[in-house]
């Protein structure tokens, strides 16, 4: 019998972390896809890509950037390309609004969905309010803003990952979406736990990530990816729990405690786990086969 196939996603930058906290961190399109294609060769198959400007690394979801690290990156391998419409805590993406709330802006993460090249983007299908610092962020995503950003990615032929934070992420915002016809099967949905800043989110642990699991919608494929220190052994479960998973500085700065990480090193280390447990890491064919992608 052949070994199962896990999806190895690496998130190498995000939208919130700084070289200051991490020097390893790539920001920049040329640098991200010089770390991605990395990972691409260590065992990753999906990358899940934050752009960042050019004047100050803050977050923003300009198209030009996209297309640039989109481009770079299929010069190198065929990684599935995952791109954010969620964009970041700052730069282009955050503006205050009278009541002294700070507010990501919609219509700047509509743009993460423009670039060519994007075979997946994410969609938060939650309003949330995050808290960095001395700002409290709005994140509204409506029905009507769940429906718009689904159809544009329809529109597009982009697979969207779901993101999920809790339960109720998963049975009303994400479940109606689906009832909606707003995605076809298989649905790809991403489980993130221990998102301490997100007014709602859950922490990790074993049964709250098993109770998650056990309400997905039909025919989904799931994937977990957990914050900090949690990064390791939700993915482990994840993997046990018939899943996949996501690794790399956009969730977790430290290889281990007082050890910062590289992507590849945490990239490195989840291959080898997924092989001691009898599995083995997809190519990027095989992850658009399970996805439901079409083949490059």
């Amino acid at each position: 019998m052949s070994a199962r196939k896990v999806i190895v996603t690496v998130a190498p930058t995000g939208g919130m972390a700084s070289k200051k906290q991490n020097p390893n961190l790539p920001t920049q399109p040329q640098e991200i896809a010089d770390d991605v294609y990395r990972c691409y060769n260590a065992g990753a198959s999906v990358v899940a890509l934050h752009a960042r400007r050019a004047a100050d690394d803050e977050a923003t979801c300009d198209p030009k950037v996209y297309a640039q690290m989109n481009e770079l990156i299929r010069a190198k391998c065929d990684i599935v390309l995952n791109n954010s419409t969620g964009g970041g805590i700052n730069g282009d993406m955050i503006h205050q609004l009278n009541n002294g709330l700070w507010e990501i802006n919609f219509e700047q993460r509509l743009k993460g969905m423009e670039a060519p090249g994007a075979e997946m983007c994410t969609l938060d299908a939650q309003t949330i309010c995050a808290s960095f610092g001395d700002k409290e962020i709005l994140v509204p995503t409506t029905p009507s803003r769940i429906r718009k950003l689904a159809q544009g990615m329809m529109k597009r032929g982009i697979k969207p990952e779901w993101e999920v934070f809790s339960l109720e992420d998963i049975i009303k915002d994400v479940g109606g979406a689906i009832k909606e016809g707003l995605d076809k099967a298989p649905y790809f949905i991403n489980i993130v736990l221990g998102v301490n800043a997100f007014q709602g989110a859950l922490p990790y642990t074993p049964k709250i990530l098993q109770m998650m699991v056990e309400h997905l919608p039909q025919d989904t494929v799931f994937n977990v990816s957990a914050i900090g220190q949690a990064q390791l052994p939700a993915a482990v479960h994840a993997v046990l729990l018939g899943g996949h998973a996501r690794v790399g500085l956009e969730d977790n700065l430290y290889y281990e405690h007082g050890v910062l990480a590289t992507n590849v090193m945490l990239v490195e280390r989840f291959v080898r786990v997924i092989r001691e447990l009898g599995f083995e890491p997809a190519t990027p064919a095989e992850a658009r086969e399970i996805m439901g992608l079409r083949p490059l």
